[in-house]
Formats: structure tokens, C-alpha cells, sequence
């Protein structure tokens, strides 16, 4: 079926779209004149401009003889309202003359909408002339307008819906694929069952598309939906999936970092961000490169129990704590992966509640499901012990996950790194255009002093989370984990007598992982596999994960290094308006 969408019919008057109109009426070649359509001025005896003289001479000729006759009535003290045979036809006239001006004034728009009504008939009434007319504007428009007659001619459809300018071309293969867009739409078949039903991804996914679009009417037009493999995603990234979304991924780099060079990949929208990581990685490397120190890694869950009264919560806390249960503890946890390996255990009552956190390695993966297994048997194995423990739920946000929280800050989360660096005067001043003293000053009053009265809880740096985003949504981690991920001290010193500047930032709760979750998809494993940290580490697990946060350090550190000193020199408005702003006139574009 060829769908067409039909175009604006184009002014009466052309004579070309009515001679073609002629020849394709009748299947017989006669020739017939259709009829014009009416307009206003047709119902007036006399030509439109001799019409419009007269009652416009008329209109002012009796509006002025009534003037001139009221003037005289109110000097003489006579009453308006007594009227003689000529005051009377002279204001029948006035109001004659004013409906025709009236109607004159708007006789464009009368003619328009009679004229669109007569083309809205046509439409409706006479099928056959409305395909003919689409027919005729293929030719007039197709391959070869010198001879529109010869070009050969698609059949139309007159019963054909219209698709909308602005959507998409419907990526329905068949009237099954319509059906069952039908049965979404009005409720019968639940969208997130398409996958299991159809065992398609991405035959789902664009009978998902259609709709969507149906049920709220609106075009999803620019959302790719082709080249994406949803088969990747399923059961395990994203349900019910429509579509992508593509971000720009951009390198920084080089990372000189622990006598190794990394090309690090950043995905963003923000202008200025990766530009400015370059330069902090180009002073890194002039000055010897950065170096990292992991302090710790363990991710960790807390559930939260209820117990009858405060004292059975404190006898399952000193439980918990006592080292001689420990290592049977640890076995019942250990169970759950062959990576997970319980490292401690720290408890917290409110009450009569108890909050117990969970701390343990997690080999190349970021670990969350891990660690949660993990708890759970340990919560089975204690309820032998502990029958009247009330298992409220298996988080008790005393983690902390996804949420700034002191706990992490202090007591870190995932993996927690420093990386340092000592960047020479001469760097300071040729690459980053600024000075030590003036970079310690600034770091002092913004990051510090400044954090400090905002109230700030892991936040004493420039833009941590900025770099942290773009390398987790490059690299497939969980977004929302940048919140603690970010958490992060930034500090600057001058040391050998002033001249050079050593910066460090210490960043607690750095979760990342080489495995599962949306590292598995292929353009994350690239980013991965740029890094050299793709998948899990034979010859050690944990390794690949390790190396990715420090050099999410080491490039947080190029970052903060570059910004504050775009701050301390005034570049900072500078760069964004000539990085950071688009000169693309976006009322221009199409849709």
C-alpha cells in the first residue's frame, strides 16, 4: 500500500493545475471546465469597485446631512427623536451602508472560508477528483516535470490513513505487529510482556515505539530506535525499552598515571568538560605524571532488624561484633560468590532496631546483588539463633547507597583512593596560565573555607562529579552511584620553597566495576577495552576494578587541576562562551 500524505491544494486560478485536472476527470479524454468556485462579490449586480463607490459615498453623504440636521435640532431646542420622511431614509441608508462596509472589510476572509468549505466538499465528496488531484501533483513534483503525463503513476489508497509530518515511518512488518499495537494500546496485552510474548527485543521494542506514540500523541521522531542491540539489555539494563539515547564520548589524555598512559574515555553533553580534563592531563604529564594509593575496597549493605525490646537488639549487636564468631560468620557470607569475601560487620541501634553494615570485596564487579546475597544468608543463618528477629528489609540506607551520607565520607564505600601529583612552576605558569600561590589561595577559600559554610558533605572540590559522570556513563556504571563516588577533598600546597605545587585529592567511596550490569554492552565494553580494564582479571580478581577508580582519580585530579586554574587566571567565563555555547539557530531547524 502506498501511503501519500496529501499536499495543500494550490490557488484556483493556476492554469496548469486545471488543465492536468481536465485531462484526468473521466478515463475518456473530454474535456471539461469545472466549474469556479463561488465567491462573495458574486451576489453583487454591479462590478465589485462601482459596489464599493457607491456605498462609501452613500455612508458619508448621510452620515453628514444627519450631523448637519441634529446640529440644527439642538439649537432650535427640537427633540432627537422627531424624525421627518428624509431623516428616516437617510438613517436607513447610514445602516444599510455600514453592514455593506462591514462585510466588505471582511470579504477576503468570507471568500477564503467559503472557498475552503467548497475544497473540503471536494475532499470528502468526490474521491475519485481528490486522488486524481494527489496524482497530479506527483507528476508536477515527480522525476520528470517537463512531462508529467508520461511518468508512470503509484497506486493510492484513498482509504489509507495519513501518517503525521512529524513522526517517525511506523516500523510495523505486518497486520500481526497492527494487532498486537492495538491490544497494547487499549490494555489487553501489557507492554512489558512483548519480549517473553514475541521472543523478539527488538521487534518489542518497536511495537512498544507505535505505541507509545499512539497513546500520547506525540512523535518520537529524532530517538533512534535501528542500530542497537536490545537482545544486550534484556533481564538485566533497562525494561521496556522504545529507543537510545546517544551521547557524544569524547578522549582525554593522555593520563600519564603509576608510570602508565590511559586514554580516558568521557561522555557528555557539557561543553568545556573535556577540554579542560586535557589540559589538566597535558600539566600531569609535563610534570611526571600522577601517582595513586588504594586504601580500601569493600562495598557494603545494611539491613535493618526489629527485635520485642532494646536488649534483644544489643545481644544480636555484641554477637555481631564478637571476633569469635566472626570466621563462622564469614563462611555463611563467603557462600554467596566465589569473589565475595565478608570483611567486617558494624552495627548501629535505634531503639529497638538494629542496623547492621555489611562490608565485603567483590572481585571485578561493582557488587551490589553480591553483597546482598551475601547478607541474606547471613540473616537466614541468624534467625536459628534468634527467632523473634523482625527483618524489616534488607537495606536500611545505613550503606549508604546513592545518597550523600557521612557513613561513606568517613568510612568509605566501594573503593577508596588518593592520587597526587606535583606540578612544576614552570607547568604552572606556561600550560595553566596561572600561579602556586594564587592556586593555594583560591583552593583554600573555595574548596575549603568555602565548602565549608555551604555545609558541604564530601563536596570540598571543584567539579569532581563532572568528571566522575562522564567516565561512568562511558564506561557502563550506575549514574546514580556518582552521587558517593563524587565525594571528594581537594588540596593544594606549595612546597620546595614555594616554586612548585603539590595537589592530592581523596575521594572515599569511589564504586565501580569491570563486569555485569551495563559494562556488558558493546559501546561501554569498548571504553573498557580502551582502558585495558575490560571484563575480570584472571590473573587476579579485583585488579581491573582497581585500576578504572584510580584513574577515575587521576583524571577527577586533571580536572580540578585545570578548572582551578581557569578560576584563579578569569578563564573560566572565556572558555564557556567559546566551548559551552552553540552559534546553531535552533528555530531553524527542523523538527
Amino acid at each position: 500500500m502506498d501511503l501519500r500524505r496529501r499536499l495543500p491544494k494550490p490557488p484556483r486560478p493556476l492554469p496548469t493545475v486545471t488543465e492536468n485536472r481536465h485531462r484526468h476527470r473521466t478515463s475518456s479524454a473530454v474535456d471539461r471546465t469545472p466549474s469556479p468556485a463561488p465567491k462573495a462579490s458574486d451576489a453583487l449586480p454591479l462590478p465589485l469597485y462601482l459596489t464599493n463607490g457607491i456605498f462609501f459615498t452613500l455612508f458619508f453623504s448621510v452620515a453628514y446631512y444627519l450631523l448637519h440636521r441634529w446640529r440644527d435640532k439642538i439649537r432650535s431646542s427640537t427633540p432627537l427623536h422627531v424624525v421627518n420622511l428624509s431623516e428616516i431614509a437617510a438613517i436607513v441608508s447610514l445602516i444599510a451602508s455600514f453592514i455593506y462596509l462591514l462585510g466588505f472589510f471582511g470579504i477576503d476572509f468570507v471568500q477564503s472560508f467559503i472557498a475552503r468549505a467548497s475544497h473540503d466538499a471536494w475532499d470528502v465528496d468526490d474521491d475519485d477528483e481528490a486522488e486524481r488531484y494527489i496524482l497530479e501533483e506527483d507528476r508536477l513534483r515527480g522525476p520528470c516535470p517537463a512531462t508529467p503525463l508520461d511518468c508512470p503513476v503509484p497506486s493510492v489508497s484513498a482509504t489509507a490513513p495519513v501518517p503525521k509530518l512529524m513522526d517517525p515511518p511506523p516500523a510495523l512488518s505486518s497486520e500481526e505487529d497492527e494487532e498486537i499495537v492495538k491490544s497494547v494500546v487499549c490494555g489487553t496485552i501489557p507492554s512489558y510482556s512483548l519480549e517473553s510474548k514475541l521472543g523478539d527485543c527488538y521487534r518489542a521494542a518497536s511495537i512498544r515505539r507505535e505505541a507509545v506514540r499512539r497513546i500520547t500523541g506525540r512523535s518520537l521522531l529524532g530517538l533512534p530506535l535501528d542500530g542497537f542491540d536490545y537482545e544486550a539489555i534484556l533481564g538485566q539494563c533497562c525494561e521496556m525499552p522504545v529507543g537510545y539515547v546517544q551521547i557524544p564520548v569524547g578522549i582525554a589524555g593522555p593520563l600519564l598515571l603509576d608510570g602508565y598512559e590511559y586514554s580516558v574515555p568521557m561522555a557528555t553533553t557539557e561543553g568545556c568538560l573535556i577540554a579542560s580534563t586535557n589540559r589538566g592531563c597535558k600539566a600531569l604529564y609535563a610534570s611526571g605524571g600522577a601517582t595513586s594509593i588504594i586504601l580500601r575496597d569493600a562495598m557494603t549493605r545494611a539491613p535493618v532488624v526489629r527485635f520485642r525490646t532494646a536488649k534483644r537488639a544489643s545481644d544480636l549487636k555484641f554477637f555481631l561484633e564478637d571476633p569469635l564468631n566472626f570466621d563462622t560468620l564469614a563462611v555463611v557470607f563467603n557462600k554467596s560468590s566465589r569473589f565475595a569475601r565478608l570483611q567486617g560487620i558494624q552495627c548501629s541501634i535505634v531503639g529497638k532496631n538494629l542496623y547492621m553494615r555489611f562490608s565485603c570485596s567483590t572481585g571485578d564487579a561493582m557488587g551490589m546483588n553480591m553483597v546482598s546475597k551475601g547478607v541474606q544468608n547471613v540473616l537466614e543463618f541468624l534467625q536459628n539463633d534468634f527467632p523473634d528477629m523482625d527483618v524489616i528489609g534488607i537495606s536500611g540506607n545505613f550503606c549508604s547507597d546513592k545518597k550523600p551520607a557521612a557513613v561513606n565520607w568517613i568510612g568509605g564505600r566501594g573503593k577508596s583512593v588518593v592520587c597526587e601529583a606535583t606540578i612544576t612552576e614552570e607547568v604552572v605558569r606556561k600550560v595553566l596560565k596561572t600561579t602556586v600561590p594564587a592556586l593555594v589561595e583560591l583552593n583554600m577559600l573555595k574548596n575549603l573555607a568555602g565548602s565549608a559554610i555551604a555545609g558541604a558533605l564530601g563536596g570540598f572540590n571543584a567539579h569532581a562529579a563532572n568528571i566522575v559522570s562522564a567516565i561512568f556513563i562511558a564506561t557502563g556504571q550506575d549514574p546514580a552511584q556518582n552521587i558517593e563516588s563524587s565525594h571528594c577533598i581537594t588540596m593544594m600546597e606549595a612546597i620546595n620553597n614555594g616554586k612548585d605545587l603539590h595537589v592530592s585529592v581523596s575521594m572515599p567511596s569511589i564504586e565501580v566495576g569491570t563486569v555485569g550490569g551495563g559494562t556488558q554492552l558493546a559501546s561501554q565494553s569498548a571504553c573498557l577495552n580502551l582502558l585495558g580494564v575490560k571484563g575480570a582479571s584472571k590473573e587476579s580478581p579485583g585488579s581491573n576494578s582497581r585500576l578504572l577508580s584510580t584513574i577515575v582519580a587521576g583524571s577527577v585530579l586533571a580536572g580540578e587541576l585545570s578548572l582551578m586554574s581557569a578560576i584563579a587566571a578569569g578563564q573560566l567565563v572565556k572558555s564557556h562562551m567559546k566551548y559551552n555555547r552553540s552559534s546553531r539557530d535552533v528555530s531553524k531547524v527542523d523538527s
